[in-house]
Formats: structure tokens, sequence, C-alpha cells
């Protein structure tokens, strides 16, 4: 009946005429092509080319507001001086706001007023993006279409009880979209809502009805028994396409409505965290850059954010406080990103911040947790500082910040703890920090270097004494934010995984990272995983019940072998579970025995009898874990110690082997002095009072109860050590082994891991020896531990550092505590099996065997030694350059100040070392200049209680003994005494050569520098413990001294030898008599005689007259001097030139080598007596052959410290007797070698006595003028140049060369004589000698009158500036006066 074209065209027509007329389109025009359209009667196609405007002039549009708003947004976040902008912002906004009459959006309308939807969208893809939905009439339309639709589901499902139900009406056009009528339907009414936007939030109620229908869904979602419901997953998804693209968009649109953010969370909160951070996500950074109004309320809400923050103090926290909360309720992203910013930079602000956030919705907290984890995983920013060291302080601040926000707030953590699990595993250590502070301020566990001795004691209690006063913080406030902390890592196993990775990445930090990590750095991560893994495992110890920690703990050799943990980390996160096991094994046991009515005993009986039931709980727990634990080693290590003593040593903790008496007392103190200021307090009111005192109380009476239980349980686990200490070392094991393998596998992986474990290994080590267990060497141990740390030291970290220094310190204290007290040592260690010395055979056909324990002094002398070979290693790592080694040697001498060092000469030592440290590194490493001050301060106070060496240990004795063994025949069997500690040499030579090959730095040598234990039974300390007082270091093994390294010509001996030979003798004589020793020597020597000068001038003269035959020289230019022969003339200026030289070396020693004097202090008598040691051996071997008288007699001649010239004067008999008796054998060569070193001696007494006559007459002379002194510098220099250019033609050295040619002929005739040419020769160098002493006399002469000739002249040149000055000045004064 008509054309569709046709109608089309009349529409049309009618459409333009309004366009043309610039009159408003009437709305029943646009319902009249809504209703033929929704009935088929008219094409959209041909329609829309009649509809205006243009489709370019709509995008135009849009084009503008977007550029409108971003000016605006950025008009906001600058200053403008100008009005240039806003100018152009005004022009476009008039642009904007110009009303057009858009036909298009008309139809659209309409067209959703009849829930013509299909139509309405083609109509709005059209469209640019978001133009249409942006039109007021349009964004009302589509709500009231998705009202009409949801309305029969909400009516059902959604809507509250009770609440009255508002019309919305209904669509009864049969064409329009049909209500759905199942909650699986929903799908294509949240479709039509998705294209609302932010522009939903015109219509609050709504956005109410679509919150309750979703959370409906999610509830019907969850709570499916057997898996999920498949019908639901599509509307799941649009409903998640729902909140992100109108919901939350939505919710920035509408300002200060904190109900509808909260009915927000009621459904946000159903989803999974990872989703929910999805869609707070796309809804900071996607929807704020989508939607005009989006961008113009994000300028607004940063705007006043820091409006906010430039207001926000600690007075004014709660007035701010409110308006973060109203700004937070619409814009929680936006606010959060600049507060965090703000935090960053100024770490004061996290407190006035955490406080002011009490007024935040849930909603809010949850997009603060996502804004946190945003911050920490911002790839723009670096988390290390500058210098590459230290963890850069934004870093820092945000995890205070956290720490303190999550404990104070209901915020979930779940998603924070996965982050820091999802960096441990790509290898990042560096937010272990975050986690360290979440689990400190919210459990109140701190693991920190800084705690007290008695903290540390306290830690050794009970769980009540441990939160009471163990901690800096009070942990009893933490019992709500702990419990959240739990429920957080358990929900998605993150517990365990945490502590697993954790365990991993404390060896990747130090094998994974590359050469250019800072060796700083690296120690500083590590302690971080370490200190964050005690804390962690800690804290499930104390918070989980045992069934939860086991159901998620993988057994003991599974984490060893298949995820790759240490034993210590390993045995750590077990350790509590197995402590609880044998508790509950040991009250069941209990329980039947109460259930059992007919036993009735005593109390000792019950007590007894329930020692025997704790052993049983322990032998039905234990067999399972020693089974586990044989995998985890090799078999070589079961050889030496038994795997049940190994899970003992790891198993058991310091509250099972020792009562805190001390610190519960302390802390039962505070309560009572708390109560007493309760009752002095007038201003409390009385019902606070009560309830505080009756808290106090109830405190006490807990710890007591707790401090009994405790001293049960100590007396039950020693009772069950005692049954098992018998079976935990084999007969066939070395002592020396076990000692390694304890200590490899036992004490330094443990005493490191953290300070309570450092002191339990101490105890244990005590424990051990005073069960009297078999085939443990206490002795041996401490040696070991004290013998070599140098490498120990250089491999910790800082804290490492400090909790080694903390073991070292109470094991000194055990030792110290012997040597203090006779009767204590005796009652201690005098009758116990660790301290045998030596167990061999009494006789040839007696099987019983004879053990030598160590008496009081020798005990003294080998604390000596442990106090020497600790300052020796500690010294030498001073004196090394490495920042690591000079840091932990500074913490370590600092935790053992209190009984190291003891002996002042060593604390001499080492206070010069460290004051060295402190000029070296005061302005180049600060951290180190700082130790190096407070510890020097600390060392300063000590001195007072330090002891001298005698007082120490008694030296004089030792002397006595020292003597007898050495005199003692070699080869014969010395019987044990009490002044000397027997090697067993006669049993096992070889092993002790093999030890004196050995360097003493190593420390899993079988045989140390100080202790050898034979394979064959026999044990005991190195070079017995006397010989030891006297040399402070083993002659028979090199040795490194203080500061520089030097191996004794010594080690070339078997220690298994009977005695030295003569040439060894020869070689320790030279060796002793080294340069830096004369010099100290002379130095002394120089002192003491320049005091009695004055006295003893005439006599010395005379004395040095006689005995001089060939006479000095006299310097130059003195008068009276002596008139000498030619030659003797020539052999004085030699002589004379050569002490001036020598003079000039030792000042330059003595300024410029001042440290290496400070070494001989340590040595200072000891070298001197050790080399009379071996002298007397050298001695005692000769005394066997025909000169036994001889050497005998010269070495009772020198009883006190002999001089220099004495030491050489019985070099030189001890020399030519040897050279006499062996004339036969060796021919002329030795012969002239003993007549050379005859002169060379002559040659050192003449240069002593010329020392003394020059000494003498320096002191005359000291009062020169400046001339004179710059002119004998001159003349000293030049002294030096032409003695240089003597030495090369010096006869001594073609007397070397001729010595080496004549023994390379073998002219063996006789001894005495030299052969022609050589005297020849002789006659030849005497001549060019005298020569030069001529041409040299000349030429001083010379210099010397230059030299007094520019002296005057400059002296002259001093007095007429000086006469020219005083007419300047008196010229001067005359001026003024007139």
């Amino acid at each position: 009946m008509y054309e569709p074209i046709t109608l089309c065209h009349m529409l049309g027509f009618k459409f333009q005429f309004y366009k043309e007329e610039d009159i408003a389109t009437p709305e029943s025009l646009y319902r009249v092509a809504a209703l033929l359209m929704q009935h088929g009667l008219l094409q959209l196609d041909n329609l829309y080319a009649h509809l205006a405007p243009d489709d370019s002039e709509i995008l135009q549009k849009a084009k503008l507001e977007m550029r409108a708003a971003r000016t605006y947004a950025r008009n906001m976040s600058m200053v403008i001086l100008s009005d240039k902008g806003a100018d152009k912002e005004d022009e476009d906004k008039d642009k904007i706001e110009k009303p057009v009459d858009n036909q298009k959006l008309g139809l659209c309308e309409a067209l959703l007023n009849l829930g013509d939807w299909d139509h309405a969208k083609q109509v709005i893809d059209r469209l640019p993006s978001n133009s249409a939905v942006s039109n007021p009439q349009i964004a009302k339309a589509l709500c009231i279409l998705v009202s009409k639709l949801i309305d029969p589901l909400y009516r059902r499902y959604g809507q509250p009880n009770g609440a009255k139900p508002r019309r919305v009406g209904s669509l009864t056009s049969p064409f329009a979209l049909k209500p759905p009528t199942r909650i699986s339907e929903l799908g294509p009414v949240f479709q039509v809502g998705c294209v609302l936007g932010p522009y939903a939030s015109l219509d609050q109620v709504l956005l109410w009805k679509l919150l309750r229908l979703g959370k409906y869904i999610m509830k019907e979602k969850n709570s499916t028994k057997g898996g999920i419901r498949t019908d639901l997953e599509d509307v799941y998804r649009r409903l998640l396409s729902l909140c992100e693209m109108v919901l939350l968009p939505s919710l920035s649109m509408i300002e200060n409505n904190a109900c509808i953010s909260e009915a927000m969370w009621t459904l946000i909160k159903t989803f999974p965290y990872h989703i929910r951070y999805s869609l707070y996500g796309r809804w900071k950074n996607r929807m704020y850059n989508q939607y005009a109004p989006l961008i113009r309320m994000k300028a607004n809400a940063l705007d006043k954010s820091k409006y906010i923050m430039k207001r926000l103090t600690k007075e004014n926290v709660k007035q701010m406080g409110r308006q973060i909360g109203k700004l937070s309720h619409a814009n929680p992203g936006v606010l959060f990103d600049y507060l965090l910013s703000q935090i960053q930079k100024y770490d004061n602000f996290i407190l006035p911040v955490v406080d002011s956030l009490k007024y935040l919705t849930s909603l809010s907290y949850d997009v603060m947790a996502y804004c946190v984890i945003e911050a920490l995983a911002n790839p723009e920013k670096e988390r290390m500082k500058h210098d590459d060291t230290e963890l850069s302080m934004w870093l820092q601040s945000l995890a205070s910040f956290c720490g303190a926000v999550f404990r104070k707030y209901n915020i979930e953590l779940t998603g924070l703890l996965q982050y820091v699990a999802n960096q441990l595993k790509a290898g990042k250590s560096y937010d272990l920090l975050i986690m360290r502070e979440i689990i400190q301020k919210m459990s109140g566990i701190e693991v920190t270097e800084l705690m007290t001795a008695d903290q540390l004691e306290a830690l050794a209690g009970g769980e009540l004494l441990r939160a009471e006063g163990g901690y800096f913080s009070q942990v009893r406030n933490t019992k709500k934010s702990s419990q959240r902390l739990k429920e957080a890592l358990l929900e998605d196993n993150l517990a365990v995984s945490l502590c697993m990775l954790m365990s991993q990445e404390r060896f990747n930090i130090v094998f994974k990272h590359g050469t250019e990590t800072h060796l700083k750095l690296v120690g500083k991560l590590y302690d971080q995983c370490q200190d964050t893994l005690v804390q962690l495992g800690g804290f499930l110890a104390n918070l989980l019940n045992t069934d939860d920690y086991a159901k998620h703990l993988p057994a003991l050799d599974i984490l060893v072998l298949e995820y790759q943990l240490t034993a210590d980390s390993a045995f750590f996160l077990h350790r509590p579970m197995c402590s609880h096991a044998i508790m509950s094994k040991y009250d069941e046991l209990r329980k039947q025995d109460k259930l059992d009515k007919s036993s009735k005993s005593s109390s000792s009986g019950s007590s007894q009898q329930k020692t025997q039931r704790y052993v049983e709980a322990v032998e039905a727990v234990i067999p399972p874990i020693v089974e586990r634990v044989k995998a985890l080693q090799s078999p070589k290590v079961w050889d030496e110690i038994s795997p049940q003593f190994y899970v003992t040593f790891w198993t058991l903790s310091m509250y099972d082997l020792k009562v805190p008496s001390n610190s519960y007392t302390k802390e039962i103190a505070k309560l009572d002095a708390s109560v007493a200021a309760l009752e002095d307090n007038k201003e409390m009111v009385s019902a606070k009072k009560r309830k505080e005192k009756e808290r106090f109380n109830a405190i006490k009476d807990k710890l007591k109860d707790e401090e009994k239980k405790q001293q049960e349980h100590c007396s039950r686990v020693e009772a069950r050590l005692k049954q098992e200490c018998n079976a935990w070392f084999t007969q066939r094991s070395t002592k020396n082994e076990t000692i390694t393998q304890f200590l490899q596998h036992c004490i330094f992986p443990r005493c490191c891991f953290t300070a309570s474990d450092a002191l339990y290994c101490a105890k244990f080590v005590l424990t051990v020896h005073q069960l009297k267990t078999p085939n443990f060497s206490t002795l041996l141990c401490y040696d070991r531990v004290f013998q070599d740390i140098t490498y120990t030291v250089a491999s910790c970290t800082e804290n490492e550092a400090s909790r080694y220094g903390r073991f070292l310190c109470a094991m000194l204290e055990t030792v110290i505590r012997w040597h203090g007290d006779k009767a204590i040592y005796e009652k201690e260690c005098s009758n116990y099996p660790g301290f045998v010395t030596v167990v061999r055979a009494t006789g040839a056909g007696d099987s019983s065997n004879k053990a030598d324990q160590l008496d009081y002094e020798n005990f003294r002398h080998v604390c000596h030694k442990w106090q020497y070979k600790l300052t020796k290693a500690l010294v030498a790592c001073l004196e090394s350059k490495e920042y690591t080694q000079i840091r932990n040697t500074l913490i370590l001498l600092t935790k053992i100040l209190p009984y190291f060092p003891l002996v002042q000469n060593l604390g001499n030592v080492l206070e010069k070392r460290v004051d060295k440290i402190r000029a070296d590194e005061k302005d180049k490493r600060p951290d180190i200049y700082a130790l190096a001050m407070g510890y020097s301060g600390q060392l300063k106070s000590r001195k007072p209680h330090m002891l001298p060496e005698d007082k120490f240990h008694q030296k004089e004795r030792v002397k006595s003994a020292t003597s007898e063994a050495v005199f003692a025949k070699p080869n014969a069997l010395a019987k044990p005494t009490a002044s000397t500690l027997q090697l067993g040499q006669q049993q096992n030579g070889t092993s002790n050569s093999a030890a004196s090959k050995k360097p003493a730095g190593t420390a899993t040598a079988n045989n140390s520098a100080t202790a050898a234990v034979k394979e064959n039974g026999t044990t005991g300390v190195e070079e017995g413990s006397k010989t030891n007082a006297t040399k402070e270091r083993d002659p028979s093994t090199p040795d490194k001294t203080i500061g520089k390294t030097s191996t004794s010509s010594s080690t070339k001996r078997s220690s298994g030898s009977p005695a030295p030979s003569k040439k060894e003798s020869k070689s320790d004589g030279k060796e002793r008599s080294s340069k830096e020793e004369k010099a100290s020597k002379d130095e002394k020597k120089e002192e003491s005689k320049k005091e009695k000068s004055s006295k003893e001038g005439k006599s010395h003269k005379s004395h040095h007259k006689d005995k001089d035959v060939k006479g000095h020289k006299e310097d130059k230019g003195h008068k009276g001097e002596e008139k000498l022969s030619k030659g003797e003339k020539v052999k004085d200026h030699k002589l004379g030139k050569g002490h001036r030289k020598e003079e000039k070396e030792s000042h330059k020693r003595a300024n410029t080598k001042e440290d290496e004097k400070v070494d001989t202090m340590i040595q200072g008598e000891s070298e001197i007596k050790g080399h009379k040691d071996r002298m007397a051996r050298s001695w005692s071997v000769a005394s066997n052959s025909s000169q036994d008288s001889t050497a005998s007699s010269s070495w009772k001649a020198s009883p006190g410290t002999e001089t220099d010239r004495d030491h050489k004067r019985r070099k030189v008999e001890h020399s030519s007797s040897d050279g006499a008796s062996g004339d036969v054998k060796d021919g002329s060569s030795k012969s002239r070698s003993k007549s050379r070193e005859r002169i060379t001696v002559e040659k050192d007494r003449e240069r002593d006595e010329r020392s003394r006559s020059m000494e003498k007459k320096g002191e005359k002379k000291r009062d020169h003028s400046e001339g004179d002194r710059d002119s004998m510098e001159v003349k000293r220099r030049k002294e030096d140049e032409s003695s240089s250019r003597r030495s090369s033609k010096s006869p001594s050295s073609k007397e070397e060369k001729k010595s080496k040619s004549s023994k390379s002929s073998g002219d063996a005739v006789n001894g005495e004589r030299l052969s022609k040419k050589e005297k020849r020769e002789e006659r030849k160098e005497k001549k060019e000698a005298k020569e030069e002493a001529k041409k040299e006399s000349r030429e001083e002469r010379r210099e010397s009158r230059e030299e007094g000739r520019e002296a005057k002249e400059k002296k002259a040149k001093r007095e007429s500036k000086e006469d020219g000055r005083d007419e300047d000045r008196h010229h001067s004064r005359k001026q003024r006066s007139r």
C-alpha cells in the first residue's frame, strides 16, 4: 500500500525543515520515527542521512570536550601567570556549550524509551565513543531501560526484607526486550548496562540494585558444593565487565557518599584479591583517561589531596583525617597515589598519615593495599642508592608505612605477601624489607643484633618471659594483628612457601649475584633474608598449632634433598614440631599413669617416674628422625659422630639446657614495682587501679608457674642426655676427626644462625663436657675454636660477625672462669675426660693405659696461648685493607671485650692497631671509623681490668721446667710430670712431622698448630703448655708474626726428630739477629748510654783506646784528634763511614716503620727466651759430642738477657769450635769462611765502640745554628752518595767474590793460610782503598769549606734582612710619634 522509501523521504523532509528553520525538533516526531523503525516500516540506514548534525561535527565536538578536560587538569597542576590559557579555555567552553539540536540523539532516546535496544545500539555505535551516553537524556533513558529489565529479579533476590518497592514500570511493547526470569539470563542485561559507563551515577538507585544483584550472584556461585555452577560463568564474566566499566567509574562521579562505597565493597570483596586488584588497576589507570568528566574529577581530587597534605600535622590529625576520608570515598586511587609519593619523600609523614586514615571505608583500605603494591613494583624507581651499597630511602619508608598501617587497620595482607613471594621466586630479595617490617609490627617479634644480654637471657625462657622481657616492643598488644597475619599466611599456604623461598634465596644472594654487586650490599641482603626467615619461623612456632604446622611443612629429608635447604634452616623449621611431638607423647604417657590407680608412689618416685616417661617419649619420637637424618650426610661423618648426637644437637634449644632464673626474678621485681607505683598513684580511678593490679598479679603468678615448669623440663632433658651421651661418639673414631666433624656440621653452622643459637652452642659444648662424655676432648674443642679465626671472620656478614662474637664471648667466659679460680678448675675439669692430654701404655706388658690430666698452671699457660692466638688473628684482619674484614673484626672485638684482651701487652697492640685504623679511615670510610672509635673508647675503659703477663700465668716456674725439658736427653723416654705436656712423639712421629708442615691457619687440619691428636689413641696439646708460655709461637711449625709473615728455618726439621743439628742452630742464630731486632736493641742502648754519657766520658775514652788497636777517625773540623798511621786511617775511615750510614738507616727505620716496631712488642721477651731455648737445644746436642763441656759452659754464661755483642761473640766461638773440629772434613773453604766471620764480628765490635764515642760528641754539638744544620744535611746527603758509589768497589764485595772463587777451586791445603795470588790481590786492594780514602778526604775538605762559606752567606743575608726590618720599624715609629 506504501513504499518504505517514500515514508522515509517524508520523515526526512520533516527533520530537514526543523534543521533549516533552526527550530527544536518535537518529541512526537522522534517517537513516530522510533515506532516505525520498531515495527519494521522504516529502515535506519535510509533515515540516518536526513538527520542533523553530521558525524564529523559530532566528532569535532567530542574532541573539543576531551581537549578542554585535559587542559583543565593541566592548569590545575601548574601555576599560570598569564590569562591566555584561561581565555582559550573559555573559547572552547563556549563552543562546547552552544546548544545544538542533535536529531540523532533524539531518535536514540525515543528508541530507548520504547525498549528497542537493537536500533538504539546501532545509533550509538555510529556516533563517536561515549558521545551518546554523555548526553544526560540518553544516559537517563538507558538507566530506566536497565531498571525495567532487572526489576523482576531484583524484587525476588535482591530487595532487602521489609523494604518498600518502588514501581518502575514495565515494557509494554511486544518488540521490546524481555526481562530475564532467571539469574543465569542476566548476561544480556549487564551487557546493556556496560554502555552506560560512569554516567550510571545519574541513577544511584540503579547502582544499588546492580550491586545487590551482583552480590547474590557471587553468593550462588561460591555456595555450590562440589564445584562451580557452569550456568553462571557467563553471568560472572558480564558482572566483572559491569564492575570495571560502570560501577567503579560511577563511584568516582559521586562525591562524599560513604554508604555506596561500603555497598560496593560488599560486592567487590567476594572476588579473589588478584581480580580485585585488576579491577582497581583498570579503574585508576584506564578509566580516568577515557571520559572527560573523570579527567576533571581526577584533577579536582589531586588538587584537594595536595591541599590536605600541605596542612597535615600531628596536632590536626583528626580534622585532616575527616577530609581524607571524604575524598577517599569517591577517588581512593588518586588520593593514595599522591599520599604514598609524599611518604616516599618524607618519612616523618608516616605516623601522622597512619593516624589520619581511621575514617576510611573498607573499599578505600583495599585500594590502598593495591596502591602500595603498585608503588613497590614501579619499574622506574631504583631500589638502590647511588653507591649501590644500601637500599633506597623510598623503599625503607614504604616498608615502615606498611608495617604501621597493616598493624593498625584491618587490611587484607594476602596480596602483599604473594607479591613478596613472587619477587623471591624471581630472585629479588629487596622487598623482604616489607615482610620484615610487617612481622615485627604485627606480631612484636623482632630480630636485631642490638639486643642486650638480659634480653637474650629472657629469650631462653618460656613464652610469657619472652614476651615480657625479650623484645623491645610490647607483644601483648598485638594479639589481633597476629591472628590476622596468621590467617593471611595460611590462606594460600604462603607460610611454608615463604620460609622455603627465603632459605633458598640466602645462598642465591651469595652465589648468583655478579661481581659487579658490592660486597657490602650482598652482606646486607643476606642478613635481611636471614633475619626475616628467623622472624617468620618464630612467628609460626608461636601462633600455629602442631596440626597446621605438620600439615603444611614437608618432611626433614625432603626439605634438604628436594627443596635444597641447608640443614640449619631445615632443623630450624622442624624444631618446634619435634619438641611438641615429644611433649605430646609425654603427656599421653602421663595420662596413662594417672589412669592406673594401682600405682601409688611418693614425690621422689613420682619425679623419677616423670623423667622415665620423658625418656620413653623421646625414644618413641626421635628414632624416625634419626633414620631420616642419615641420608643428609656422608657415611664418613657418621663414623665420627652418631646420628643420634646430630639430631640431639639440632633439635634442642636454649630453653632445654638452662633456666634463666635471673630474668624471671627481674621481671617479677618489675611487676612488684609497677604494683607499688599504682598504690602511690592517687589520680587514677580506683576501679582502673584495681583492674591493673589484678593484671600485674596474674602475670606474676604465670611467670612463677612458667619458671617451675622450665626447671622440671631442664632436669628431664639432663637425665635424657646422661642416658644418651655414652653412644654419641664411637670408640674407633679419633678425637681430632670427631672435633672436626662436630665443629663443621654442628657448631659453626648454628652459632651464626641467631644470637640465641650462638649462646646455645657454647652452652652445649659445656654440657657435653660436664656429662663426662667419652671420646670427647673439651680441651681440643676449645683449642680448635680459638686457633685461627681469620678466615671465619673474613667470611661472615655483619650480623654473622656479631653472632660469632657472642659465641666466642660465651666460650671465653667459661675458660676465664676456670682460669680465675683453681678450686673451680679442680672441681669442674681436673677429673674430666675432656681434659686428658696424653693416653699411653704404662708398660710393654701391661695392657692398662695411663691418662695425663692437664693441671691448673698448665691450663693457665694454654689460656695465655689462646689469648695470643686470638690477638694474632685479629691483628692480621685489622691490617688487611678489606672493608668487610676490618668491619667484622671490630664488631667481634666489641662483643668479646669483657673477656679479651686480658693481657696488658696484647691489649696495647690491639689499641695501637685500632688507633691506626681511626687515623686512616677518618675521611675514607665513616662507618669503620665510627666502629673503631667506639671500640677504642671501650678498650681504654677496660685497661684497669687487664693483667700483666706474669700475673696471667707463672713465667719463672715455666723457665726452669723448660730448661729441664731442653737439657733432657732426646732419646730417653721421659716420664709424664705436672710441668710438661708430652706430645707422644715416640708413638707417632709421622703425624707430628705432618703437623709441622701444615700452616697454622688451617681450621680443618688433622693436626692443629697447638694440639695434636694421635691416630693410635695418644692425644696431647702440642709444644707443651709450659714451653709455649715462654715462647709464644711454635718454633717447630711455620707461623705468622703479627703484621708480617715470616717462615722459621726450623720448619725444615721434622717434629719427630730428637734434636736440631748444628747447621740449624746457626741458621736460628742468624735469623734472630735480623735488622729489625738490631734497630730496636741499638735504640735502647743509645738511650741508656746517653743518660750516662756525661759521667762516663773519660773512662769510656780510655777503655775505647785500649780496646781499639786500630783507632778511629774523629769528625772533620775537630781539633786535637790523634794522628794514626795510614793503614789505620783507611780502616778507620771505612768504619766511620759505615757507622754513619747505619745510624742514618736506623733513624729512618725508626721514623717510617713504627708499626713493625709495635709488632715486636708482643714478642719482646718471648723471642729472646725462644732464642735461648733453640740455642740450648743445639748445645744439648753438642754436649753428646766432644764439645759437650764447651757448649754447656757457654750457655750457662748468659743466664739473663744477653746483649748483641755477647750473642755475636758466642756465635763466633761456636763457629770457631765447629770450624776446628771440621778442618779435616771440610778443608780450607770452611776455614776461610770461619776467618771471615771472625773479621766481621771484630768489625761489629769496633763499630759499636765507635758509635758510643760518636754519640758523646754528638751531644756536645746539638746547639747548632740554622745554617749549620743546613750544611750538615747537605754534607750527610753527599756522604751517602759517595758511600753508595764506593760500596760497588769496596774490598768486602771483592772478598766475597774471592771467597766464592776459592770455594769453587777446592784448594784445601791449609785452612789458615791464603794463596800468593790472593795476597797480591789483597795488597792491590789495600792500595786502591788508600787512594780512594785520600781522594774522599780531599773532597770532604773541599765540600766542608764550600758548606761553611754558604752557611756564612746565608747568615749574613738573614742579618741584613733583620737590620732592614729594624730600620723600617724605627722609621714607622717616628712617623707615628710625629
